[in-house]
């Protein structure tokens, strides 16, 4: 009897790679510029495909490898087969005229002058030999600089194709010989409905629900959503229930972000405690929900300020936009803009914090005391107001204090009667006068005369009368300092 092989699993990444140019997601002005160019024979000898992870770089690669060597016509086509020997060998990787060349394992210049060697000779069964380096940003600039002059002057039939997701690393005279097209993220409606065409296809059952959260969680990568999609059927089965995926993909509960956003609009500070240990029970971790949370206030600024808050916020539907615009109208648009600085101003401090719960509740706490400070601009204008010529007194204005201890009042000294100043001349006109070489007597001094103020405190004093500096001083607590005082700081530096 004999064994049947068992048929190997295809993962989805693969067996859904796309294999033309009309299938790929989200690049629509490269996938027309790439089949113009093989429409009009405008082939280069040199592309860079440029861009984040699992955008498709290297599958445009390999279906522009296709189209050039595709053999159902007599010239490169646009659209490939899939069917002809040139095709299928491309899609199985063993085609002997299409090289694939990992640069993080082949960056040395060795491994580039070995290269060269092997595109001096013409493709064997093809029209174009296809040299594919992936993440070529990696390569020394040795080797880099060993490929200039080749990829200046390629051999005939000969075409470079680089991907990299760090354009920023390749030298600028590779740049300046290759044709640079940047890859974008695909939109999320766009993943959305790849990954619905999958799942019809494979016949599983998914919520719209589902779907979005699974585009969500791969941040713009269509490969990382599709490895997701095929991760949720190996963890729940043909039928995804959304709670099972949330528990797979370990998505924020969008109630705990409501329940947050409530306790700082409704200032209820006291209840950031009892809900930052709910979030470490149910094992969010931290830095990941402040991350979160910023998204939240941010979309609940903008259900405040954009009339069409869903073109913005496009993986929430209609139920998520009706409550995030409810929310966002227990405050102004300047307390959320507050909100969401704050909440940035704290990412970083949380990242290194060595107690990142007290940094995270002492920061939601901050925020729900926010609408009770009041703001200096705001003491500033009304002590403008008072300033002002012709203002009245604040209302409620203490009688000015002066700012230091004022000298003591000279002791007030009594006029003496007539009768006895009269005495008084009399018997100093009958005394002798004194003999020569005496010490005369010594009169009684004067009373001190009070020394006129300094014009330092003629200055203050002046400034006292004035009732907007008065209710300045009293909201501070401050005091008048000059200029005078400050240069006598050791850390005041004199012009």
């Amino acid at each position: 009897m004999e064994k049947t092989e068992e048929k190997t699993y295809q993962i989805y990444a693969r067996g859904y790679r796309p294999q033309t140019f009309e299938e790929m997601v989200g690049q629509k002005a490269i996938v027309q510029t790439l089949q113009n160019a093989i429409k009009t024979g405008r082939i280069g000898q040199a592309y860079l495909f440029a861009g984040m992870r699992g955008v498709g770089k290297t599958t445009a690669a390999r279906i522009l490898a296709k189209g050039l060597n595709c053999l159902k016509g007599e010239k490169p086509t646009p659209t490939p087969c899939n069917v002809c020997d040139s095709c299928v060998q491309i899609n199985d990787d063993r085609s002997i005229d299409v090289l694939e060349i990992d640069g993080a394992s082949n960056r040395s210049i060795e491994d580039v002058k070995s290269l060269r060697e092997s595109v001096k000779y013409k493709a064997i069964r093809s029209r174009y030999k296809i040299v594919i380096i992936d993440e070529v940003h990696m390569l020394t600039r040795e080797a880099f600089n060993a490929l200039l002059k080749t990829l200046e002057e390629p051999p005939p039939g000969t075409v470079f194709i680089f991907a990299t997701t760090e354009l920023h690393k390749v030298l600028p005279t590779i740049l300046s010989r290759c044709q640079v097209f940047e890859f974008k993220k695909p939109k999320p409606h766009d993943i959305i409905g790849y990954l619905k065409m999958i799942a019809g296809k494979e016949m599983l059952t998914i919520s719209q629900g589902g779907l979005a959260m699974i585009a969500e969680a791969s941040e713009g990568s269509l490969r990382d959503a599709v490895s997701l999609l095929d991760q949720a059927v190996a963890f729940c089965g043909n039928a995804i229930d959304d709670t099972q995926l949330k528990e797979m993909l370990g998505a924020i509960n969008k109630d705990l972000l409501f329940e947050f956003s409530t306790a700082v609009l409704e200032e209820k500070p006291e209840l950031i405690y009892s809900l930052t240990a709910r979030v470490l029970d149910e094992g969010y971790d931290l830095r990941l929900f402040l991350k979160e949370l910023i998204l939240h206030f941010r979309n609940l600024l903008v259900a405040k300020t954009v009339k069409e808050p869903a073109a913005l916020i496009p993986l929430a539907n209609a139920e998520e936009i009706g409550r995030l615009t409810a929310e966002a109208g227990k405050a102004g648009e300047e307390d959320l803009l507050r909100y969401l600085q704050a909440l940035q101003a704290s990412e970083p401090g949380l990242k290194f914090s060595p107690l990142p719960q007290i940094h995270f509740e002492t920061a939601l706490v901050k925020m729900g005391h926010f609408r009770k400070l009041e703001s200096l601009k705001d003491l500033l204008l009304d002590a403008e107001e008072i300033r002002k010529p012709g203002a009245a007194a604040a209302p409620d204005a203490r009688p000015a204090k002066p700012a230091w201890p004022s000298p003591a009042p000279a002791r007030k000294t009594t006029e003496p009667p007539a009768a006895l100043r009269e005495e008084f001349k009399i018997k100093t006109a009958s005394q002798a006068p004194a003999a020569p070489g005496s010490r005369p007597e010594a009169k009684p001094s004067a009373a001190p005369v009070p020394a006129p103020p300094s014009p330092r405190k003629r200055e203050e004093d002046a400034a006292m009368q004035d009732p907007g500096v008065r209710t300045f001083m009293d909201k501070f607590k401050a005091r008048i300092i000059t200029i005078e005082e400050l240069k006598g700081k050791p850390d005041v530096e004199e012009n």
